[in-house]
């Protein structure tokens, strides 16, 4: 078993960090592959809660070696956060964390283009844009001509090639009514340098370490961020992240090809949720919605923003499983709905005059479709201290059943609580 992926199915949020957690005691490696500290990962061990943004879920386990990939974008001041904080709560994170030289690096001009883009950009829905500068460093990226990786940092024209950004992004400042006084070259050089002497032990050529890790059997563990439905190219477009999301960014971002990944874990709220703009077709507006976010407590682990929630759509969480090859499935806060006596899931949708289970390209397309609904029973006890699958309530087994029946594939993992423990393996 040389690797396995696990991905979100939603619009992310959907708790992969904790299957993360669970799955690392069986692997050697667990790699972070695409986004950047847009995406937050929660995880609770021991009554204690960790919110993770650029740092792989896996870090908790000192025998494990945790890779951030070529395909993550990097704030270099976030995840030195991260890392004080981890050392400050008693987590080892010397020598169990490495970061690829082919990552690409956050400055403060991304985090500027990010704000003057999002203001003159305000007529319509929001994108959903976390203001990190995410998405700008990505368009460097694909640009090439002003983009710096974190292994330019350690070269001797790093100071130069600072100085060249600073003065291009200036003059872009400038015809956008931004001033271009607040980058200062020389500082953010200083700034930086002490960034990268901070990072260097972590440094290293991750794509080379991977494909000897695979090629020796070495057992991997690959930590998706977001959601499916939020890839560039096959999500929601254009209200979706930066980075390929799904499970085709994979090899992308690691440079472990995928005849390597041998099994793909889908991971599922037992309800949905988006953040930001985009059409949502079974979104509630309503108490049902409110009930939903608070007890599932539906507020951003990164941004705090509250979530837009709704009912089950199989329709949406079909299409990412087959782009994402899923193999079985986990579902997640099945607690969150134990107090409601009816549920509904999302089987189908009406859209011009017929009905359909493909879910549609175009997001103009998608905003037309109505749900429709198929009733199921709630259980209405609590459950979030059973640990077996047959102890569960009789509706909430039947709940599982119909959610595995409508994306083909089994149910590996139920999660009925946010702590480590509270779990159920499906096949234990």
């Amino acid at each position: 078993m040389p690797a396995t992926c696990v991905i979100g199915l939603q619009w992310g949020d959907e708790a992969k960090g904790k299957v993360v957690d669970l799955l690392t005691e069986q692997h050697d490696i667990v790699v972070r592959y695409q986004g950047g500290a847009n995406a937050g990962h929660t995880v609770v061990r021991d009554g204690q809660t960790f919110k993770l943004s650029l740092v792989p879920s896996g870090i908790f386990r000192p025998e494990v070696q945790c890779v951030v990939a070529g395909g993550v974008v990097l704030n270099p001041a976030s995840l030195l956060g991260e890392i004080d904080n981890l050392n400050a709560r008693g987590v080892k994170v010397a020598g169990n964390l490495m970061i690829s030289d082919r990552a690409h690096v956050i400055f403060p001009w991304h985090v500027e283009e990010d704000r003057i883009l999002d203001q003159q950009c305000t007529s319509g829905e929001a994108l959903g844009t976390t203001m990190r500068g995410i998405g700008p460093c990505y368009r460097d990226k694909v640009g090439r001509a002003l983009a710096i990786r974190l292994g330019d940092l350690y070269r001797p024209d790093f100071r130069s090639r600072i100085e060249q950004v600073v003065k291009a992004k200036g003059h872009l400042f400038d015809r956008l009514g931004s001033p271009a006084g607040k980058l200062d070259a020389g500082e953010i050089y200083q700034q930086y340098h002490g960034y990268a002497e901070r990072l260097r032990p972590h440094v290293a050529d991750t794509t080379a370490y991977l494909l000897d890790a695979v090629e020796s059997d070495k057992k991997v563990l690959f930590e998706g961020a977001q959601g499916a439905l939020l890839d560039i190219d096959h999500g929601t477009f254009p209200f979706v992240t930066s980075s390929n999301s799904s499970g085709v960014g994979v090899s992308a971002g690691s440079g472990v090809p995928g005849r390597y990944i041998t099994k793909v874990v889908g991971i599922v709220k037992a309800y949905t949720t988006r953040v930001g703009g985009g059409p949502f077709p079974t979104e509630q507006t309503n108490e049902i919605g409110q009930h939903i976010r608070d007890r599932g407590n539906e507020y951003g682990t990164v941004t705090k923003r509250p979530r837009r929630c709704g009912w089950f759509d199989a329709v949406a969480a079909r299409y990412t499983a087959r782009l994402s090859g899923v193999d079985v499935l986990a579902v997640m806060l099945l607690d969150v709905l134990s107090e409601l006596g009816e549920l509904q899931i999302c089987t189908a949708y009406q859209w011009d005059g017929r009905r359909t289970t493909q879910f549609p390209s175009h997001v103009d397309d998608l905003r037309r479709v109505t749900p429709v609904y198929e009733s199921l029973p709630g259980w209405q006890t609590p459950i979030s201290h059973v640990r077996r699958l047959e102890d569960l309530p009789e509706n909430a087994r039947g709940y599982l059943r119909r959610l595995s029946q409508l994306l083909g594939r089994p149910v590996e993992v139920v999660s009925v609580g946010p702590d480590h423990q509270q779990t159920i393996l499906a096949n234990a």
